[in-house]
């Protein structure tokens, strides 16, 4: 059963995911289910609140959460800024793969060996997949891959898990008495 006004925002990426009971890795609980939509509703770090459609709550890692589509941007909304502009990105994966052409081309004329194919190919990393409208990207720079729609990108998933909120708060509490701590 669906709560009502709910609008996810996110949903599950295609594998499942690990859930906490709070932002802490020591609270497990019951694994999401691919492609469950979720809203998500608070973020600390890499950590993301979601609420599902039945109610229920838990913490995840947000970085692997996958945006559901909203609303195309209006002509309005202003010129896109330098994070959101796929372009940039673009223009790295295309160097990188005229770097890496242009070593095989050497290596295919005889002009390398297989050692120094190795190693001037050594680093060089992309990952690109184009349907249609839509294109993933992998950042190597970032240690991401990014959802591109042909004007903003959107992260997909990262190569680490989840890092604590920049701010933990305060201590817990603790009771004093005459005696000490």
């Amino acid at each position: 059963m669906t709560s009502p006004g709910f609008r996810p925002t996110h949903v599950v990426p295609q594998h499942g995911m690990p859930a906490w009971e709070a932002p802490d890795p020591g609270r497990p609980t019951v694994p999401l289910d691919a492609f469950l939509p979720v809203q998500l509703l608070e973020r600390q770090g890499d950590w993301g609140h979601i609420l599902c459609a039945n109610g229920w709550s838990a913490w995840v890692d947000g970085r692997h959460l996958v945006a559901v589509p909203q609303d195309p941007p209006t002509a309005d909304a202003g010129p896109l800024t330098t994070a959101a502009d796929p372009r940039p990105l673009l223009a790295r994966v295309e160097r990188v793969l005229a770097g890496y052409r242009s070593a095989v081309d050497d290596l295919a004329a005889g002009g390398l060996d297989g050692e120094s194919f190795r190693v001037r190919t050594s680093g060089l990393r992309i990952g690109v997949v184009v349907d249609g409208e839509s294109m993933w990207l992998y950042d190597a720079e970032h240690g991401r891959w990014v959802y591109a729609d042909g004007t903003r990108l959107s992260t997909y998933a990262t190569d680490e898990g989840p890092r604590a909120a920049t701010d933990p708060g305060h201590a817990p509490t603790q009771v004093v008495t005459p005696d000490g701590p």
